[in-house]
């Protein structure tokens, strides 16, 4: 498994995996850091980044998972090397497991470095407009476990786009799908059975009722988790199309 690992992360390192994993929380980062300069007194530190948490979960995440799933099946994809793949004396499923797993670090390294990234812009900010510099403490404890939370209910969503992305050598139906989730996402924001579509699953971390976290959490993580291994086994067993 670990050389299985190894190699993917090399082949990582020869993509625009990078670029993507700094580029998605990046935007939001320029984002709250316009934001904060436009403001006219300063902010609690947790408002401004619980809000780059919750855009994150709501929008970017799921995009996210979307173009990176797409990237690391099409490694495989484009020059049809996954006849070569199968060929090897290595059990299948160990394959697609390396790539899930490192589809998920990108995810939990994303995640990370928009709070991080957030926090960065908003101090820059502060320091250009002092009037404006984020006040109170930012609960940084508080505010890795919400993130640890988001990444944990988009389980389901990542298993989700990881197997279409990789059953179809095609990427036009991975990304139709992450493209048409979150467009309902959120078209469907304020929907109450939003809690059980996993492209909402992540954004329910932010909730006020304490059942809808729960829900999202359990059918997010828990759920999530059986099917990424169901997928995993159902594509070392098929061809892909």
């Amino acid at each position: 498994m670990l050389a299985a690992l190894s190699v993917e992360l090399r082949k990582l390192n020869r993509s625009l995996a990078a670029v993507l994993a700094v580029a998605a929380p990046s935007l939001i980062a320029i984002f709250a850091f316009f934001n904060l300069l436009r403001a006219d007194k300063a902010p609690p530190w947790a408002m401004f980044l619980q809000a780059s948490t919750g855009i994150w979960a709501y929008f970017m995440l799921p995009m996210s998972v979307t173009a990176l799933t797409a990237l690391v099946a099409h490694m495989e994809h484009g020059p049809r090397s996954w006849d070569h793949l199968r060929a090897l004396p290595v059990p299948r499923w160990r394959l697609y497991a390396a790539k899930a797993v490192c589809v998920i670090g990108i995810v939990v390294i994303m995640t990370a470095l928009n709070l991080v990234l957030t926090f960065g812009a908003m101090s820059l900010a502060g320091t250009i407009k002092p009037a404006v510099a984020p006040i109170g403490d930012p609960d940084l404890s508080r505010l890795a476990l919400l993130n640890a939370k988001v990444v944990a209910a988009a389980l389901l969503l990542i298993a989700i786009q990881f197997w279409t992305a990789v059953r179809f050598s095609s990427f036009v139906p991975a990304l139709a799908l992450g493209i048409g989730g979150t467009f309902f996402s959120v078209v469907a924001t304020s929907a109450k059975e939003g809690v059980f579509f996993p492209w909402q699953m992540p954004v329910n971390m932010l909730a006020r009722e304490a059942w809808r976290i729960d829900t999202a959490l359990a059918l997010g993580g828990g759920l999530g988790l059986v099917a990424l291994i169901a997928a995993i086994a159902h594509l070392a067993r098929r061809e892909v199309l």
